[in-house]
């Protein structure tokens, strides 16, 4: 595996990880280290334990074996410093919440859910609201917007948060192609203005020179991670999906 540079401590560091579904290993003895202030793809075949890595590195899930590391910090106390983005399909778009409220959340992990929001902590959603154009539709329900201004939403409450790592899990699910760049250019003013670290889920090969650092290419186990150029290498690739299907389509089949 290769390693992170040597900048500190990794924004998300895992050892030897397994998780298990009914007795059945969906990831298995699983390496990967995330480098700050970079931003780094998770990419792998359907089934290949994309999505569980995300969800047990935020204990969203129980592991089986191994170490998270998170932001150099044991996992209960570095992922208060995180933002995620869980996929669109596991949040309950009925339920009655507006645009501005959804985005004010993000407020709540710094000020503690008890307490009241501040007018900076309100100018601080307003800011993050602007900046991903969704001011028009800050008293809006939050299930009325389209599939791109939903994503833009829960991008604003992480801005909102001001956290340091960012897990996104399939941002770009559901989205046109111009949505996807600026989504793209603001994770990249994140990682430039803010050092912010952000971890994607991603299967769009054709976009991920293009826009990403570091990557991780997993197929229930590690099939490599690091530099972006060197994990898509033919061979990785193969090896991850078979040659077969690399010929047929050129791309990650559809997640």
């Amino acid at each position: 595996m290769t390693t992170v540079p040597s900048t500190g401590a990794a924004a998300l560091d895992i050892r030897a990880l397994t998780v298990s579904y009914r007795d059945a290993p969906v990831l298995w003895d699983v390496d990967a280290q995330f480098p700050r202030g970079t931003l780094s793809a998770v990419i792998g075949p359907n089934g290949s334990g994309k999505s569980t890595l995300l969800r047990a590195a935020m204990g969203i899930l129980p592991i089986d074996a191994g170490r998270i590391s998170v932001l150099g910090r044991p996992p209960r106390e570095g992922r208060a410093l995180v933002a995620y983005v869980p996929q669109r399909d596991e949040v309950d778009w009925d339920f009655p919440i507006t645009v501005r409220e959804a985005v004010e959340m993000g407020r709540y992990a710094r000020v503690g859910w008890l307490r009241r929001l501040r007018a900076s902590d309100r100018r601080a959603a307003g800011d993050a609201m602007e900046r991903l154009g969704l001011t028009p539709f800050a008293d809006r329900q939050v299930g009325a917007l389209s599939g791109g201004q939903r994503q833009r939403v829960f991008l604003a409450r992480a801005l909102c948060q001001q956290a340091e790592l960012l897990v996104l899990d399939e941002p770009f699910a559901g989205i046109d192609a111009r949505t996807e760049r600026d989504i793209l250019i603001l994770l990249a003013e994140l990682r430039d203005e803010h050092g912010a670290s952000i971890i994607a889920v991603h299967h769009d090969l054709a976009t991920l020179r293009a826009g990403f650092e570091w990557g991780l290419l997993l197929n229930v186990r590690t099939i490599a991670c690091g530099p972006i150029a060197e994990v898509l290498s033919p061979g990785n690739l193969a090896r991850a999906y078979g040659a077969d299907a690399l010929l047929t389509t050129g791309t990650e089949p559809a997640r």
